[in-house]
């Protein structure tokens, strides 16, 4: 390798770069994952019992205790549209900062649908049209989910059905219309589709929906049809397994820069755009390679699930339809505020995030909305790109730690994941900028309330 440019800003790779196998981070545990539970028997589930909704691949990249799984050909072959994506060098924002710190963002915002979605919804619908799938439902919160898998199916000739959260399906009608240009029907959630959907307005005629609800019609949509499978954008094994092209291609990149992360960054909802990061560099401290490298989950303070949710079994939807999940969680029942960053609006976290957070490998910090809009435009101002509301949450502690280096004359590497730009998000920034944003911490009360209906599971 050349020797590294050092007043370098952007850091590209070549397409034979992109990587030719997904990092699954099962392999390097320090104990395995607790089971997946049937929501009936409260008994682990086997591959048949996950079969109505997922392709048997998928299934089995789920379970999987292999280090290395292979990418499909015909998935890179989709992936080099965006795929390296680019690694930049914030020399601006630290310039602004006065800091020592050196801070790099790998940039996803630079695929067709904006965001770093479209790397794990290519190999989902892959997969399903392998096993012959015709349709696909989903749920999405911001719409990003949404428009990646919308996308995908299009490549792949798909049909595709998207619950997008109410809230999100008001405050964002452009998400809405890219989905419906890409093919894909999209209805507000919670919906007169479902059955789900029906007892939801039954009793709120006017809910905002959450992610829970939107998951609950979307998998009763696919398990009532034999002609649709049910895709996820966040939260489960093989998802994160996907997305860690991401930290592949970083370490890759800061080679190159002739540079080490000291400290990781990433906002956390569903755990997708932080694990596609973090879990490479886990990796290396799993394994003791690098024992002092910080990994940092950052959520919002009005859904904080891994800093003040209980680590204990739920579902991951709303209704009870999904199998139970050992995470930290707010509670199934959890409705959260119609905050700005609608893809950080799960009520529970990847089990794999929580395994790791759990044993300590792992930080997790939750920060206010007004503090995060202000780190957003400083991050603008300095850098150019209007950051998507839920990446801004990770801009926030990138910001803080890099003050903290300043004040401490120590000169630190930050990286942290852009997961995609904040051009649909503008109204968000209109609401900052007319000063209407306001901060808001969910009330322990009402956490404990929606912990009370978590089932109860026998260790």
């Amino acid at each position: 390798m050349p020797p590294a440019d050092k007043n370098r800003t952007k850091f590209l790779l070549d397409e034979k770069d992109i990587p030719t196998q997904w990092y699954n981070i099962q392999a390097d545990l320090k104990s395995p994952l607790p089971p997946v539970l049937h929501p009936g028997t409260g008994k682990p589930i086997g591959p048949q019992d996950l079969a109505p909704l997922f392709p048997m691949e998928l299934i089995k990249q789920e379970v999987s205790q292999e280090r290395w799984i292979e990418i499909p050909e015909e998935v890179r072959d989709v992936l080099r549209l965006w795929r390296p994506s680019p690694l930049f060098r914030a020399r601006r924002l630290e310039k602004a900062l006065g800091t020592p710190a050196h801070i790099y963002y790998k940039y996803e915002g630079v695929s067709p649908a904006g965001s770093h979605k479209p790397n794990t919804a290519v190999a989902q619908v892959y997969y399903n049209k392998k096993e012959k799938v015709t349709r696909i439902s989903t749920e999405t919160g911001a719409g990003q989910w949404g428009s990646a898998l919308s996308m995908a199916c299009n490549f792949f000739g798909l049909q595709c059905k998207v619950y997008m959260v109410k809230v999100s399906y008001q405050q964002k009608p452009y998400r809405r219309i890219m989905m419906e240009t890409w093919g894909a029907q999209v209805v507000a959630s919670p919906s007169s589709d479902t059955q789900a959907g029906k007892k939801v307005l039954a009793e709120d005629p006017n809910s905002p929906g959450s992610l829970g609800i939107a998951i609950s019609e979307a998998v009763e949509d696919a398990a009532t049809r034999e002609d649709t499978k049910y895709s996820l954008g966040s939260v489960l094994n093989h998802v994160l397994t996907h997305q860690t092209v991401i930290g592949l291609e970083a370490k890759k990149q800061l080679e190159k820069a002739d540079d080490e992360a000291d400290i990781i960054v990433g906002c956390a909802g569903g755990g997708s755009n932080f694990a596609g990061l973090a879990f490479p560099f886990a990796a290396d401290k799993l394994s003791g390679k690098k024992k002092k490298v910080r990994i940092v989950a950052v959520e919002p303070s009005a859904c904080p699930s891994l800093t003040k949710g209980k680590y204990v079994y739920d579902f991951g939807d709303t209704v009870g339809l999904t199998p139970l999940v050992k995470m930290h969680t707010l509670g199934h029942g959890f409705i959260p505020a119609p905050l700005h960053a609608g893809g950080l609006r799960y009520h529970g976290m990847a089990p794999l995030v929580c395994k790791l957070y759990a044993d300590g490998v792992i930080e997790a910090v939750a920060v206010p909305q007004i503090a995060t809009f202000q780190a957003a435009l400083q991050f603008a101002k300095s850098e150019g790109i209007i950051p998507a509301p839920e990446s801004a949450h990770a801009i926030r502690v990138v910001i803080d730690e890099a003050l903290a280096c300043k004040k401490a004359g120590k000169r630190k590497t930050i990286l942290f994941n852009l997961s995609g730009h904040g051009h649909f998000d503008l109204g968000a920034y209109e609401a900052f900028l007319a000063g209407k944003l306001q901060d808001y911490e969910y009330p322990a009360e009402k956490i404990a309330e929606a912990l009370r209906g978590v089932p109860e599971v026998k260790a």
